[in-house]
């Protein structure tokens, strides 16, 4: 009987281990998340699920290319994943179809598009302290402390380029940096690491 009580005890004290262990990795350390929509088609695909990893940025801030997840402005319970364009004192312009990190034309692999549809974009003119409306978007001039994110899918991404939704993205409502797409198993990767050699 005594040998039973001892089990019982030994299953309790295992599965609170088990849950605080759980609780501090969910909390401090890395979290599940799941892609919704086709923003970063062709990097993740809608349904993937993933790994972020919600510690990195307490040693280090958001790099060029990092994919991070954040919380877009007005529904703090809402997620978007999207990747970082944009440092803190970065110009960024779209003209002629092409994104421009600090007047140089960006060449990126990973995005389907050659060429970034023209669409019309809400823009602040702080000189005139109104909204104007124009066919290509920025410059956008990122503050300190923040990004600029874009999904990869350029055409079809409620992004940084708008401000109302995202705009610039302060560190605080980066949630982590994704790393790892773990199912499907068919589709299990490790994100690559992207660099820009031109920016550098």
């Amino acid at each position: 009987m005594l040998a039973i009580k001892d089990e019982i005890k030994e299953l309790i004290e295992s599965v609170l281990i088990a849950g605080v262990l759980a609780f501090f990795i969910i909390t401090f350390v890395a979290q599940s998340f799941v892609v919704h929509g086709h923003s970063m088609d062709p990097t993740l695909a809608d349904g993937e699920r993933l790994f972020v990893n919600k510690f990195i940025y307490r040693f280090e801030p958001p790099q060029r290319g990092d994919i991070i997840v954040l919380k877009p402005k007005g529904d703090p319970k809402r997620k978007y994943i999207k990747r970082v364009m944009g440092l803190p004192g970065d110009k960024l312009e779209i003209k002629d179809g092409s994104l421009y990190i600090n007047d140089k034309r960006i060449e990126e692999d990973y995005i389907n598009e050659s060429y970034i549809r023209a669409r019309l974009y809400r823009m602040y003119n702080e000189d005139k302290q109104e909204y104007e409306i124009r066919s290509t978007a920025g410059p956008f001039y990122v503050p300190k402390d923040h990004v600029f994110a874009m999904g990869d899918n350029r055409n079809n991404s409620s992004d940084s380029r708008n401000m109302m939704v995202v705009g610039y993205v302060p560190y605080k409502n980066i949630s982590g940096k994704a790393f790892w797409v773990y199912w499907p198993v068919t589709e299990m990767k490790v994100l690559d690491k992207v660099t820009y050699p031109d920016l550098n």
